[in-house]
């Protein structure tokens, strides 16, 4: 290696900067999965051209245009994730049909441990937070790749104009006129529905809520969660594009053709900077529970406003780092 780095001291030095990466490419991407592997490539290319890093920027903002033209390469085909409600139409209980799309379709969750670094600023902390959480995402995903780069780098990174400029080879007017560009299309959003207000950490209002909640849930108490719901809340469920709209469809989609989630049990995870649970369901074969879903919440003024269940668990489970089973004595206190 040049400079004297020897191969463990650069693999070292390069790991250091993996969280970080896997949130940006998450952010640009809109998939855990994809999120990883343009990291994975981005620290195979620096590790593979070190040798003509010259030390011009700093190691970390030659890795972020590293990984800047991967993820712009991968989104190249113009692709973008999406919510179940950013697609379709809310549809009445009555009408409701389970329609999967393929899995490229969707936003899709991410483990906060998996992308968001330590911070010891809590402001800084708390911007890390919101720029993860689903309804941010969905937003940037209505962004074009640059604009998009642009915005991140700007506005949650906190990088300057001319960094920004000299990283995607281009002038600071060009960068500001992406920002002025990314941010009015971001206002549009404003409205949309009930905003997320979760607060990092959560405050002793919204454990009392997610405590009502588990034990709504897990009773399938179905009065006790409609006084849970937000008039306005909605339950998605990829990979089907079937949303539903206000307690009454949410509450009588569960005792109908979710009624085999009573009995159910939850784990809580960490994901988008939200509260979140595994979802485990009564396995009537194996006995215990089996893994269901991987549920995030977003709560507002005392109620919770979306109920998001990725129903993928082959893929979400193991990203999560959770069993694949759950005996039917098992501690749920953790």
């Amino acid at each position: 290696m040049t400079n004297g780095t020897a191969a463990p001291e650069l693999d070292a030095a390069l790991e250091k900067h993996r969280v970080e990466l896997t949130g940006y490419c998450y952010r640009m991407l809109g998939s855990s999965f994809e999120a990883e592997d343009a990291v994975q490539d981005t620290l195979v290319r620096a590790w593979r051209s070190y040798d003509k890093f010259e030390g011009r920027s700093s190691l970390r903002s030659w890795l972020y245009r590293i990984a800047t033209n991967v993820c712009l390469d991968m989104l190249s085909a113009g692709s973008k994730r999406a919510r179940p409600m950013d697609l379709t139409e809310a549809t009445p209980l009555a009408r409701a049909v389970l329609s999967p799309r393929p899995d490229h379709t969707w936003l899709e969750p991410m483990p906060d441990a998996r992308m968001l670094p330590a911070a010891d600023d809590p402001a800084e902390a708390a911007v890390a937070k919101e720029s993860v959480r689903l309804a941010f995402m969905a937003a940037l995903q209505r962004l074009p790749p640059k604009q998009r780069a642009v915005l991140i780098l700007r506005e949650v990174l906190a990088w300057r104009a001319s960094e920004v400029a000299e990283l995607l080879g281009t002038t600071v007017a060009s960068v500001n006129s992406a920002l002025q560009r990314a941010r009015a299309t971001l206002a549009e959003r404003d409205g949309e529905g009930p905003a997320g207000e979760v607060s990092d950490p959560l405050d002793e209002e919204q454990r009392k809520l997610l405590d009502r909640y588990v034990a709504a849930f897990e009773g399938y108490d179905m009065t006790a969660l409609t006084a849970l719901l937000h008039e306005d809340a909605v339950m998605t469920m990829p990979p089907f594009d079937l949303w539903l709209a206000g307690p009454a469809d949410i509450t009588g989609f569960m005792t109908t053709i979710g009624a085999s989630c009573a009995g159910s049990r939850l784990v809580p995870v960490r994901a988008n900077g939200l509260p979140a649970f595994a979802h485990y369901k009564p396995d009537p074969e194996a006995g215990g529970f089996s893994p269901w879903a991987v549920q995030v919440l977003e709560i507002s003024a005392g109620r919770i406003t979306g109920f998001h269940c990725f129903l993928d668990t082959a893929r979400w489970f193991p990203l999560f780092g959770l069993p694949l089973h759950l005996e039917a004595e098992a501690d749920q206190s953790e």
